[in-house]
């Protein structure tokens, strides 16, 4: 197949990456870690929530995060909300583009949000309005895309009219989410292709989880099926907290590492990011599930043994 020249990374690890930690953060390390990232010349980053701190407490301080990393140049700010009162904070931090997440499953959404996934998508709709008198770009994230740890199979018909409904709704990017890593690349790519063929022109980025060990393959189904956008945690952290068995996101490092052996321009320079991610690890004090900070890239070549 012709492989893409290039592939954009969306960098989810100051968010998705850290509300999971028990170590919580402080600012100035989150700032440690962000300008780490843009360093390696990553320019979109989801940096945090606004969440009830009795919720997500790791994510309690993204508005003082905010309003260090918006003096950063060149570099795409993204924080994620769950309603109304979401967006309210933002506003008042000065954020211009937010993800809204909800689950296409039921019952998962229950977990995470309160509500149904039919009430998601009229609360979308209202956070879409109040974001247009503001101006602000609003991105969405379907949870559960490709399975659901309560109800297993969501189908595809299911999935497809969601979408439609975003689509006609204004949605800027479509997230589709495999939240606890239940998705393989045969129905990545056959869910992903239907939906680019009914929606040619609307922009989805894809966002994985490792759980099983098919990430990194579920990335290349959905650039098979016409991809070009992905979310990746930095030293692949990560979780969502209300999914049981739920485990980190595909590795940035890893997806960077295998992106560029194959001759697709991902724009990040792998050395600095594989440098940052070591630094994470100290910050989070345990080891990280990255597999190319454990074993170096691929090109690297040791001395022989003396016989």
């Amino acid at each position: 197949m012709n492989w893409p020249r290039s592939v954009k990374i969306n960098e989810v690890v100051l968010r998705d990456g850290l509300q999971l930690e028990q170590n919580i953060l402080s600012v100035d390390a989150k700032k440690q870690i962000a300008e780490g990232l843009v360093n390696a010349n990553i320019k979109t980053m989801e940096f945090g929530s606004f969440v009830h701190p009795k919720l997500v407490p790791q994510m309690a301080n993204s508005s003082e995060l905010f309003s260090e990393l918006k003096k950063l140049d060149d570099v795409k700010l993204i924080a994620l909300i769950p309603n109304l009162k979401g967006i309210q904070k933002a506003k008042e931090a000065g954020v211009k583009q937010l993800n809204i997440v909800f689950s296409a499953s039921n019952t998962h959404n229950l977990q995470n949000i309160r509500q149904t996934t039919d009430d998601s998508l009229k609360n979308f709709k209202k956070v879409k309005e109040v974001c247009d008198q503001h101006h602000i770009k609003l991105d969405v994230s379907i949870a559960t895309t490709f399975g659901c740890p309560f109800e297993g199979e969501v189908t595809e018909s299911r999935i497809h009219s969601i979408i439609d409904q975003l689509v006609d709704a204004g949605a800027n990017i479509i997230t589709l989410a495999d939240t606890t890593g239940m998705a393989n690349p045969r129905q990545v790519y056959n869910l992903v292709k239907s939906i680019r063929d009914k929606h040619p022109d609307q922009p989805f980025n894809l966002h994985f989880h490792n759980t099983r060990g098919m990430g990194l393959t579920n990335i290349l189904a959905g650039i098979k099926a016409g991809i070009k956008s992905f979310d990746t945690a930095l030293g692949g952290l990560g979780g969502c907290p209300f999914a049981p068995g739920a485990t980190g996101n595909v590795c940035t490092e890893d997806v960077v590492h295998m992106l560029h052996s194959m001759g697709i321009d991902t724009g990040i320079h792998l050395d600095p990011l594989i440098e940052i991610s070591s630094l994470l690890q100290k910050l989070v004090e345990h080891e990280l599930p990255s597999s190319v900070l454990k074993a170096g890239k691929s090109d690297r070549k040791y001395p022989v043994p003396s016989p």
